[in-house]
């Protein structure tokens, strides 16, 4: 019985008409944990599309938990980004319900990029990954707490469609 309901969910998922990023006027709202070296924490982000396959958007992210040997301060917990996104999943002829995106970021604490993908199973609901990296800080010395933020780190969440 249990493999006739996971086949039948699985079929009914299949016929869903879901799309990860349809072009201009795309809106979506992801919310998710962010993790690094030394810290963990809350990652939201926004995402409006501007064409085809361009976005602009915005994420915050707050990290929760950091090493207390690092007396992290608000200031270096915070770092708020202005983003902008490729979406390839069209151009590539990936599956409408997959999306993949690198991107650039501009942040209070550096200027970076990041390489991320979605995936909705329905219209309004997916999940998404991120991969984010520095590209140039804007200090050449940074003591152990501003090392936050200024270093690989991995989003990991859900993602709304607010079409």
């Amino acid at each position: 019985m249990k493999r006739i309901v996971v086949i039948i969910i699985l079929l009914a998922a299949s016929q869903i008409n879901a799309q990860s990023f349809s072009g201009k006027f795309d809106s979506k709202f992801q919310v998710g944990a962010n993790l690094q070296e030394n810290g963990s924490g809350l990652n939201i982000s926004y995402d409006y599309g501007l064409g085809e396959n361009i976005s602009i958007g915005i994420s915050s992210t707050y990290l929760l938990g950091v090493k207390e040997e690092l007396d992290a301060e608000f200031g270096d917990r915070f770092d708020l980004k202005a983003r902008f996104n490729a979406h390839l999943g069209s151009v590539l002829d990936i599956d409408q319900n997959f999306d993949l995106y690198p991107g650039l970021s501009l942040s209070l604490k550096n200027f970076g990029g990041h390489i991320g993908a979605r995936y909705f199973f329905s219209q309004g609901f997916g999940i998404y990954g991120e991969f984010g990296f520095p590209i140039a800080n804007y200090k050449d010395e940074l003591l152990p707490a501003e090392k936050l933020h200024n270093q690989g780190h991995f989003n990991i969440g859900a993602s709304f469609n607010l079409e």
